[in-house]
């Protein structure tokens, strides 16, 4: 006999165990993921996500280091699904897929699937991952474009499986409009196993404890967890605090402005102000913009807590449509992370005044990409996505870290791994001495990546850098990050066009270094000698 869920969602001890079972079950999905994609992007890179949610797509758990952006928005994936499709129609073995930006991650490289959750013949959750592909077709990911219609091949709310069978006319047409057929559909069928284990494994759970359903277990998580962000919220002073900031930009660089209002057990990040939507792929989509804003506030007020739906009620995120935070359709999007990411820093700035034993000064990301693709001996093409990163801000109580991504979780690839998979030969990678921000405490530092195209034929590479002219910011008095740059040949080169690399071309990365935190003459004797016997800086 099924045990209402009612009476559990009060017995705090079993709704940790439940909670603590139900992550468990995602963190084996995203294993999974992990042993059996096709490309290096899930396997080291870490570019993907996995959750639960209830039955009406609020997340009660997601994969442990997750990418913050796409926990932050495949609720709404699953809650389009839901809208698109309908509960009554769905069936045990159906499994829905996108890629489109505005109920996805924000771009099209990053295809997600949505599974529903059957128990007793009735829908009672759903699993949902997403996972950037190698290749999504159209122009080679870049800020390039100028609307999604060149960024790659768009798949609208459907079918991937209906009632267990594929539809092959989607994959033949997917097939034939990306570089890497076999890689690109091998990785949206281990996400696809990834959501059956989940469906087994939570039959499994539901049964073991007699559970009809668990939409009032999740209530009873939800209302507790929203509790814990209120109360950390209304800790704070109330107001409004305002940052600006300038961001490299094209011909003119372009403008964040946050208006973050803490107000009775709330808090809404405004921001009204910031550069309009571009005509390049530049642009992040709301959905983004509001996962990047939670994932700032979450990671200030309750950094220990697991997250889940209703630790993000009381977080609000306003950007005026048609602004580069909140574009409107078909605008390019495909360098969305170019800009989303810099939403941590910008809200960091602005609570600096309310937190300033907790904020980190800004950050040398967002994360640099580069994106090479060519064609091997035998005749076939291959696209391949490496990662690296700057260095973190520092903050009152200690150094920035160098070379780490914030705020996504993205792996720089193996060197093995890059010249196995790619005609590469890497010569160094290596810390930037001097890069990171004096203060009385130092920015992380950047790195330096040189690597050469021993390809017998020219390679396509398209780089998505940031922070080439403005340096990540110092908080308190401390000094900005350096500047990063990007060279081929020993030739400073404009890293917003694509370039081709022609066999025995060398490229030269420097990545940007993190802000200082506190005025530079307060650092001790002490951390300066050590900055210098390990040659985080020159004499």
């Amino acid at each position: 006999m099924s045990t209402p869920t009612t009476d559990r969602g009060s017995d705090a001890i079993f709704l940790e165990v439940f909670w603590t079972r139900v992550r468990s079950i995602v963190n084996e999905a995203a294993k999974l993921i992990v042993r059996t994609s096709f490309s290096t992007l899930s396997s080291e890179a870490n570019d993907f996500a996995v959750v639960m949610t209830d039955s009406r797509g609020q997340t009660i758990a997601e994969n442990a280091g997750a990418i913050p952006s796409f926990i932050g928005t495949l609720g709404n994936t699953v809650r389009a699904m839901v809208e698109v499709f309908g509960i009554g129609a769905m069936q045990p073995e159906d499994i829905y897929i996108t890629n489109d930006p505005w109920i996805g991650t924000g771009h099209l490289n990053d295809v997600c699937l949505v599974k529903p959750l059957f128990h007793a013949g009735k829908v009672i959750g759903f699993a949902a991952t997403t996972g950037h592909v190698p290749d999504i077709g159209g122009k080679i990911r870049s800020v390039d474009a100028r609307e999604l219609f060149e960024e790659g091949f768009h798949i609208p709310p459907m079918h991937f499986l209906r009632a267990g069978q594929s539809d092959p006319s989607l994959l033949r047409l997917l097939q034939a409009n990306v570089r890497t057929p076999e890689q690109t559909t091998g990785d949206i069928w281990c996400h696809a196993s990834a959501t059956e284990l989940i469906a087994r494994r939570v039959e499994a759970l539901l049964q073991e404890y007699g559970l009809a359903q668990i939409d009032d277990l999740a209530d009873a998580l939800f209302d507790r967890s929203e509790q814990a962000m209120r109360a950390a919220i209304r800790a704070l002073p109330q107001g409004v605090f305002r940052y600006s900031m300038p961001t490299d930009g094209f011909a003119e660089p372009f403008q964040f402005e946050v208006a973050v209002r803490i107000e009775g057990g709330e808090i809404t990040c405004d921001f009204e102000g910031s550069s309009p939507q571009q005509p390049r792929a530049i642009n992040c989509v709301l959905a983004y913009t509001h996962a990047m804003t939670a994932y700032a506030v979450k990671s200030l007020l309750l950094p220990d807590l697991p997250n889940n739906h209703g630790l993000f009620r009381p977080v609000h995120t306003r950007a005026p449509e048609g602004s580069i935070l909140n574009p409107s359709f078909p605008a390019p999007v495909g360098g969305r992370s170019c800009t989303g990411h810099y939403v941590p820093s910008a809200i960091f700035g602005a609570l600096h005044a309310v937190l300033p034993e907790r904020v980190m000064a800004g950050v040398g990301s967002p994360v640099w990409i580069t994106n090479l693709n060519g064609r091997r001996a035998n005749g076939k093409p291959f696209a391949t996505v490496l990662f690296y990163n700057g260095g973190m801000g520092a903050t009152a109580g200690k150094d920035g870290a160098s070379v780490m991504s914030w705020p996504s979780n993205i792996s720089p690839t193996p060197i093995e791994i890059a010249e196995r998979d790619a005609p590469l030969l890497f010569r160094r990678k290596r810390l930037l001495p001097d890069s990171g921000g004096a203060g009385r405490h130092r920015g992380g530092l950047g790195e330096e990546i040189c690597f050469v195209n021993r390809h017998e034929t020219p390679l396509s590479v398209v780089f998505l850098t940031e922070r080439i002219k403005f340096g990540a910011p110092g908080l308190h008095g401390g000094g900005d990050g350096q500047c990063g740059a990007v060279l081929i040949n020993g030739q400073a080169i404009d890293s917003r066009v694509p370039q081709v690399l022609q066999p025995g071309d060398e490229v030269t990365l420097r990545t940007p270094g993190g802000g200082g935190f506190g005025p530079a003459r307060e650092r001790t004797d002490a951390a300066l000698a050590q900055d210098l016997l390990a040659g985080y800086v020159t004499p």
